[in-house]
């Protein structure tokens, strides 16, 4: 009997996001609870404290699918309660962090920049300081808090757009990989073709010579002419099977026959210095064997020609017990290398197929002096059905893992996804000096703003004769800056002497019954 979980799939995900909203909850709430709780206790205050935990508790909810609604929510409720402005720059972060795009942000920005700045110099009457330290809140408490949740999204965005881009990549190598083995295995089936299908004739020729022999009675006449039916039905089936595998323009890639001794010694004819030092033979070995040794001879050699010409190569076939080592190394070229086209080692990935379907393992690249050593240890008797299969469905070799150029291509993604990723940082540094370039800009505007008409020099101040009536009194500026809060003195006037970039007040001048009775600076 088979038990079955009855928790729903992803359960274990929505307690876990619940749990971090309950706590989130707790955290934005935890000033506005403490300012309620604490006394003195105005009329309806437990009301009012309900209201307001219901209220961030409506945010804490809207900001999974709604951020902007939440940060809306906790700005509306700064407006009654002074404490909401804590958590201010938690929502602020979730909407960069949650918001797909932009643009829907920045409205809200701008329409609580304008509303605010209506609400408070046109009906509230609020000070210019005032709105300056509001205008203020609202830059460091909501805008720098959303650039950062923008970053962190757009570096989240980020990873795994490369996690997917060398996931691709890596897809495509392999892709790239398996074609060209595809492509060696049908190669090898058209020189199996072509072995097979010529001794498969042959048998089928010398059944049909036993079939018209004269000294054969009937019955082994007859067997003969099945035998000679049979061999060419199986040498038509193998045509059909195998030979369309072959390659349009190809025949056999190994001329028959043909040994390794013959195929260097075509090379010096050709003019190459190949020297070759051979303890087995091609015909003492098995045929995928055989095959592959020549392969990789006849594979290095051209490679020699073409890319160090005039190097003098060295092809060594060493037998060691029931191993068979293949070297070819060839010195550098005298002129100096060649350069070489752009590849992506198709044809050495096709020769490391090749040897693994023999069952042995290939070795390629480089030597420290300048010239390049191609090894291969391959097996001396045939290997068994099995390891051959086993074999064929292996992946590629270590050496074609690392000295391909498909296998360099997830590293260089990596390497431009470290590069986009330090982009990404650069706009960070972006996002934390953009508030204080904003907050320069603000205090630019602000401030002559504040100080238009406001100034007292103090070469004015000190001019300033206590006893003059008001009217005697020269350089007074034409209005006030804002009376401080603890300001209780009656019929005294403040000035600034324009301290950047606030322009706080400086000066006090009090008057009574029209006269100036008393002159101060204040800190």
């Amino acid at each position: 009997m088979r038990i079955v979980d009855s928790a729903p799939p992803g359960g274990s995900h929505r307690w876990r996001r619940l749990l971090l909203d309950v706590l989130l909850w707790a955290v934005v709430a935890a000033p506005v609870g403490y300012a309620g709780v604490s006394p003195p206790y105005p009329r309806y205050a437990l009301p009012l404290l309900v209201g307001k935990v219901l209220l961030l508790g409506a945010a804490v909810v809207a900001s999974r699918r709604q951020p902007l609604v939440a940060l809306v929510l906790v700005v509306l409720g700064s407006v009654v309660d002074g404490n909401f402005v804590f958590a201010i720059p938690v929502f602020s972060y979730l909407a960069g962090r949650r918001s797909a795009t932009v643009g829907p942000s920045i409205m809200v920005f701008v329409l609580v920049a304008a509303g605010g700045t209506a609400l408070n110099l046109l009906l509230l009457g609020t000070g210019a300081a005032t709105w300056f330290l509001l205008a203020s809140v609202l830059l460091f408490a909501a805008v720098f808090p959303w650039l950062v949740g923008r970053y962190r999204r757009q570096q989240q965005e980020l990873t795994d757009a490369g996690r997917r881009h060398v996931d691709a990549l890596t897809r495509e190598q392999r892709g790239a990989a398996e074609r060209i083995r595809l492509r060696e295995r049908a190669r090898i089936a058209g020189e199996m073709h072509d072995s097979l299908g010529h001794d498969l004739s042959l048998i089928a020729v010398r059944a049909a010579a036993l079939e018209v022999a004269a000294d054969l009675d009937d019955g082994h006449r007859a067997a003969a002419g099945e035998l000679r039916a049979s061999v060419s039905a199986a040498t038509e089936r193998l045509h059909e099977i195998i030979g369309v595998l072959r390659e349009e323009a190809g025949g056999s890639l190994r001329p028959s026959g043909e040994t390794v001794a013959e195929l260097v010694e075509g090379a010096r004819e050709a003019g190459m210095a190949v020297r070759l030092d051979a303890t087995p033979t091609v015909a003492e070995l098995p045929a995928m064997t055989s095959h592959a040794a020549h392969r990789i001879v006849r594979e290095s050699l051209t490679n020699a020609a073409r890319y160090a010409p005039g190097a003098p190569v060295d092809v060594r076939l060493e037998r060691d017990g029931d191993r068979v080592e293949v070297s070819v190394v060839n010195e550098p070229p005298p002129a100096g290398p060649l350069p070489a086209p752009p590849s992506q080692g198709s044809g050495l990935l096709a020769l490391a197929e090749r040897v693994r379907l023999a069952g042995g393992t290939l070795d390629a690249g480089h030597r420290a002096d300048g010239g390049f050593a191609v090894r291969a240890v391959l097996p001396a008797t045939a290997p068994p059905p099995e390891a051959i299969g086993s074999a064929a469905e292996a992946g590629p070799t270590s050496w074609s893992e690392e000295r391909t150029g498909a296998a360099e291509r997830p590293v260089e993604a990596e390497r431009r996804l470290h590069d986009a990723r330090r982009r990404v940082r650069r706009s960070l540094l972006v996002a934390l000096v953009a508030p204080v370039g904003f907050a320069l800009v603000l205090s630019f505007v602000y401030y002559p703003v504040a100080t238009a008409g406001t100034v007292l020099d103090r070469a004015a101040f000190d001019q300033l004769r206590v006893g003059a009536a008001r009217s005697e009194l020269v350089g007074l500026p034409r209005r006030q800056v804002e009376r401080p809060a603890a300001a209780d003195q009656a019929g005294c006037e403040y000035y600034t002497d324009g301290n950047f970039p606030l322009a706080e007040p400086t000066w006090r001048l009090c008057f009574t019954d029209g006269r100036l009775v008393s002159k101060e600076w204040i800190a």
